[in-house]
C-alpha cells in the first residue's frame, strides 16, 4: 500500500486508517478507536466502492435561502449536516442499499440533495435553497404547511421520525391488538434494559436510531414500603429544565443535568400506583440515561406556562466545547462518557 511502509509495526494501522479516512474526506464518528474496531474500519475502508473511494466534499460551509420564516428549518438542517455519520450516509446514498421499508424514501431523497448542494466541492460561496425538500416535508408533515414561526426542536423530532421510517432496516409487519406485556422481574436492570432495546431494535433500527437514540431510565421508590420499580423509555434528544436563579446570571449545562437528574418527590396525587401497595403513595422518583446514544441532543426549556400566562427565560446557558463528562448522570457501572 503507497505510503504505508514507512510506519511502525503498532502504529501502522491506526496511521493507514487515519491516512484514508482523510483521503475521503471523511471523519471517523468517535475520538478513540479499539484496537478489533480499527482493524474492521480499516478493512471496510479498503472494501468501499469505486464510487465510495472517490467521493470528495466541500467544506460545508454553505448557506441555506430563508424561504419565508424558516431559521428553524436551516438551523437544524445546518446542524445535521455536520453531523458526520448522518452527511456521508447520506453522500453515499447507503439508505438506496439497506432500506426495507415499503414507503417510498422521497424526504431522505430530497435531503440528500440539500446535503449534496452544501458538500459540494464546487459549490464554495453559493447559497443552496431548501425549498424542494421543505416542501416533500410539508406534505409528509401537514403541520407544519404555511409560512409561520415553528419550534426547532418540534422540526427535528418530526424529521428524524420521518426519516427513520423511510430507511428503517426491519421489514414492515402489521401488528393488530394489544401486545402482551412482558415481565423482567428475575432480570438484573442491565439485562431489562438490554432486553427492552433488542425489543425496540425489532421494530426500529435504521441510522436514524444508530445515531441519535438512547434509552432512559425512570426509578420509582415507594416511601410506603420501599418498593422499587424501573421503567425504560427510548428518546432522540434531552429536554432539560433551566434551574432559576436569584439575578439574571449565568448557569451551565452541568447544573441544567443535576436538574434534571436529581430525586423528584411525588405526592399521592402525582404518584403511580405502587404494584405492592396497590395503591397511590408518595414516592421519588428519579431519572438517568441508561443508554447513551452517539450523538445526544439537549433541548433547553426556556418556556413555562402558568394558568394566565407562558413566560420564556433568557438566561445565559454555558457549556464546554470538549471533554463533557456524562457519567455521572448514567448507570453507576458505566464510567465517564465523554461525548465526541
Amino acid at each position: 500500500m503507497p505510503g504505508a511502509s514507512g510506519t511502525n509495526a503498532d502504529g501502522s494501522c491506526e496511521a493507514l486508517c487515519r491516512t484514508l479516512v482523510s483521503q475521503n474526506g471523511l471523519q471517523r464518528e468517535t475520538a478513540d478507536i479499539s484496537q478489533s474496531v480499527l482493524y474492521t474500519s480499516l478493512m471496510g475502508l479498503l472494501l468501499v466502492t469505486d464510487e465510495e473511494q472517490h467521493l470528495s466534499v466541500g467544506s460545508g460551509r454553505v448557506g441555506l435561502r430563508n424561504i419565508g420564516n424558516t431559521c428553524f428549518l436551516n438551523a437544524i438542517v445546518q446542524c445535521l449536516s455536520h453531523t458526520r455519520g448522518l452527511r456521508d450516509y447520506c453522500l453515499h446514498k447507503s439508505y438506496r442499499q439497506e432500506r426495507f421499508s415499503k414507503e417510498e424514501a422521497k424526504l431522505m431523497d430530497a435531503f440528500h440533495q440539500v446535503l449534496s448542494g452544501l458538500w459540494d466541492v464546487n459549490g464554495s460561496g453559493t447559497v443552496v435553497n431548501p425549498r424542494q425538500f421543505y416542501s416533500v416535508f410539508k406534505e409528509v408533515v401537514p403541520y407544519f404547511s404555511g409560512y409561520s414561526q415553528q419550534d426547532a426542536q418540534e422540526f427535528l423530532r418530526f424529521l428524524l421520525d420521518k426519516l427513520h421510517t423511510e430507511i428503517n432496516r426491519r421489514p414492515y409487519v402489521r401488528r393488530t391488538g394489544k401486545e402482551p406485556e412482558q415481565k423482567y422481574v428475575k432480570f438484573r436492570i442491565a439485562e431489562e434494559a438490554a432486553a427492552m432495546w433488542k425489543k425496540h431494535l425489532e421494530r426500529d433500527d435504521s441510522k436514524i436510531v444508530d445515531l441519535f437514540s438512547g434509552q432512559l431510565r425512570s426509578s420509582l421508590h415507594c416511601s410506603v414500603c420501599s418498593h422499587s420499580s424501573t421503567t425504560f423509555d427510548v428518546f432522540c434528544d434531552l429536554s432539560l429544565p433551566i434551574p432559576k436563579t436569584s439575578s439574571a446570571g449565568e448557569v451551565t449545562l452541568k447544573e441544567c443535568l443535576d436538574l434534571f437528574s436529581q430525586e423528584e418527590k411525588l405526592d399521592r396525587e402525582n404518584s403511580p400506583m405502587c404494584e405492592r401497595c396497590k395503591r397511590r403513595t408518595e414516592s421519588t422518583k428519579r431519572l438517568s440515561i441508561q443508554r447513551f446514544p452517539q450523538v445526544i441532543v439537549i433541548h433547553l426549556k426556556r418556556f413555562t406556562t402558568s394558568r394566565w400566562s407562558i413566560s420564556k427565560s433568557t438566561v445565559c446557558v454555558s457549556f464546554p466545547l470538549t471533554n463533557l463528562d456524562l457519567g455521572p448522570y448514567g448507570p453507576v457501572d458505566c464510567g465517564n462518557i465523554a461525548p465526541p
